[in-house]
């Protein structure tokens, strides 16, 4: 692979990510590659919250990983394009519930980013209980989310 190709996947994730125009034109392999790149970078936040949560709670640190949560979760909902489930070919653990119970998907990825944007809010007074009671929350919207519409690996 040459330099330019793994260039070129991440403007295509970027543009994805964001909505942009690659969005119509990126093959299913380089959308599935940029929602689990998204999912990666969501539980990397999940995880800086809860380290952080486990010992010393530096207020900055929660913020700014709460931040990434809420943006990220966001943004990953329009990398759920027709096309870009397991009858694509591409490795995915995306089930096809996601296709055919969209409304309910839909609903899920909204509660999920209303979720994590409280977790912002709550981040942002320092107060860590209240962080600890809202991230278990977002987890519990994680799981209800994997449970129905993600397959166990």
């Amino acid at each position: 692979m040459t330099r330019a190709r793994p260039m070129l996947m991440m403007a295509a994730s970027a543009a994805l990510v964001a909505g942009g125009a690659l969005a119509a034109a990126a093959t299913p392999a380089e959308t599935i590659a940029a929602r689990q790149a998204s999912f990666k970078k969501m539980g990397g936040a999940m995880k800086a919250l809860k380290d952080e949560l486990g010992g010393g709670a530096d207020k900055a640190k929660l913020l700014a990983a709460a931040r990434t949560l809420a943006s990220t979760a966001r943004a990953q909902w329009v990398l759920f394009t027709p096309g870009t489930g397991p009858s694509s070919g591409v490795k995915t653990d995306a089930l096809p519930a996601i296709w055919t119970q969209k409304s309910a998907f839909d609903a899920a990825s909204a509660k999920l980013v209303a979720e994590a944007d409280k977790l912002v809010g709550i981040a942002g007074s320092g107060n860590t209980a209240a962080v600890l009671a809202q991230f278990k929350v977002v987890g519990g919207t994680c799981a209800a989310c994997h449970r129905q519409f993600r397959a166990d690996e």
